[in-house]
């Protein structure tokens, strides 16, 4: 294996992530025989096939995982070098992958926008999406630092709060329920609910909750994927949601929605910066991490002040 150069190792890299030679040709700015050139090349030194040819595509064979998890392993080494490089020039600059829960997106980008401020020679590449997808790029080492309200336990991880969060009941504002104090949990269960998706930490939090009301049986409640269209939903209908405090704060300062008074409520949560323990902690990692120590707080929107508006 002495002979591997780093640009077949680039080149099966990008074959793994578009399937096809002609689409990693195209990614790498090379012709598809010089592609295909570096494959036979590469397959030749480890003396195995690295990838299976079918008709829909192109995919790593169990020799072709190890030789791409030893790719991956090198670029990072590398990535990590010029950063440490960097650092020893004082300067900090480099790129930077960060990964958020859906819910995160109300504060995330204003947040981004400050650290992207004060760090102009950093750039920082975001990933919005649903919790399960997030772990998953936070595994798979698709992203370096991973936003979200409860760390994984599939991996071993390191995890630093940088805020607080609440989960409440919130309903249209003529909903029945909505002026009354002190609503209890057998009322509250009664009620038809528009959730989050299973996977969803949201969702597993109002699991327990609901799991601690004594002979409490499922209603006819709805899924729905966006938090946009659970609050459109409420606003239009006399059912509620349950949901993080801050991704309603908008709507209840503007009186369209409402949080109510539950007993039990709201559970308070925290916001995790999460990477990886084998990960190395690059200056750039350590720069972003700091800065959310430091100042996310200030990009939370005042929860306190949501949950007081309850008339």
């Amino acid at each position: 294996m002495k002979n591997i150069t780093f640009r077949q190792l680039k080149s099966i890299r990008a074959i793994e992530a578009h399937g096809k030679i002609v689409g990693a040709a195209k990614a790498l700015g090379l012709t598809a025989p010089a592609v295909t050139l570096q494959l036979k090349q590469i397959e030749a030194e480890a003396g195995v096939q690295l990838f299976e040819r079918m008709a829909h595509g192109m995919f790593p064979t169990e020799a072709g995982h190890a030789v791409l998890a030893a790719a991956r392993d090198i670029e990072e080494r590398l990535s990590l070098l010029e950063t440490e490089l960097d650092a020893f020039k004082g300067v900090k600059r480099g790129h930077i992958a960060v990964g958020a829960v859906s819910t995160v997106k109300y504060f995330a980008k204003p947040m981004v926008a400050a650290f992207s401020s004060a760090y102009p020679d950093i750039d920082l590449e975001l990933f919005i999406d649903r919790r399960a997808e997030t772990v998953e790029r936070l595994k798979n080492r698709t992203i370096d630092v991973a936003l979200l309200g409860r760390p994984p336990r599939e991996f071993s991880v390191r995890a630093a709060v940088f805020g607080e969060h609440s989960l409440v009941v919130v309903s249209a504002p003529n909903h029945p329920l909505a002026k009354r104090q002190g609503i209890s949990k057998a009322e509250i269960a009664r009620e038809h609910f528009f959730l989050r998706s299973p996977d969803s930490a949201t969702r597993n939090f109002f699991d327990r909750f609901m799991s601690e009301i004594p002979g409490r049986a499922d209603g006819p409640n709805t899924e729905m994927e966006s938090i946009e269209d659970i609050k459109r939903a409420v606003m239009a209908d006399t059912s509620v949601a349950f949901l993080a405090a801050h991704s309603v704060a908008a709507e209840v300062q503007a009186g369209e929605l409402t949080i109510l008074d539950v007993v039990g409520l709201p559970i308070r949560r925290q916001w995790f910066a999460v990477s990886r323990t084998d990960r190395a902690m690059t200056p750039v990692i350590a720069a972003f991490e700091e800065f959310l120590a430091t100042q996310g707080k200030e990009f939370l929107p005042d929860l306190l002040a949501a949950e007081d508006a309850v008339p």
